[in-house]
């Protein structure tokens, strides 16, 4: 019973931050507490702004590469983002769903990624600090085959990185 109550009373111990120097299984033994140390290195600074903000997907109709209110509207988040972040630089990926050719997707994705640039451009981003790329249908959102799934494959999605 006594070695019961003896390895409780080392166990809670230990839980509170005591530290059990050179005991034996039946005597345990408190010598110091440990208190919390306080680290001597610098706290990491956070990420640059250009990583903070997390720009929202733009997507496109069928066939489509003319930008909606909604995507405008997300598009002005982002340029507003832009224009405060000076060092920040965007590759614009243009995506398509897996209807058509390869190279029909690949101009269709070139297009929607530039009609994106444009309108940052547009809205006072250098065109400098804008690239674009299209993956066309090589980069599926979703795998499924039918309009739910088609619909989550026509964007536009963005790269942001400090210049």
């Amino acid at each position: 019973m006594m070695l019961k109550v003896k390895r409780t009373l080392a166990a809670a111990v230990l839980a509170i931050g005591l530290v059990s120097v050179g005991c034996t299984d039946d005597e345990p033994k408190v010598d110091e507490v440990v208190q919390p140390t306080t680290s001597t290195e610098p706290t990491p600074e956070p990420a640059p702004a250009a990583t903070q903000f997390s720009p929202e997907t733009v997507y496109f109709a069928f066939d489509d590469y003319t930008l909606n209110g909604d995507a405008q509207g997300k598009l002005d988040g982002l340029a507003n983002h832009l224009k405060s972040a000076q060092t920040a630089v965007v590759q614009v990926e243009g995506h398509c769903d897996e209807r058509g050719s390869t190279e029909y997707n690949l101009a269709l994705g070139q297009r929607r990624a530039q009609s994106v640039k444009d309108y940052l451009a547009k809205l006072g981003v250098e065109a400098s600090r804008l690239s674009i790329i299209s993956y066309g249908e090589e980069k599926p959102a979703s795998d499924g085959h039918d309009e739910s799934a088609w619909s989550q494959n026509r964007r536009a999605e963005f790269m942001i990185s400090a210049n």
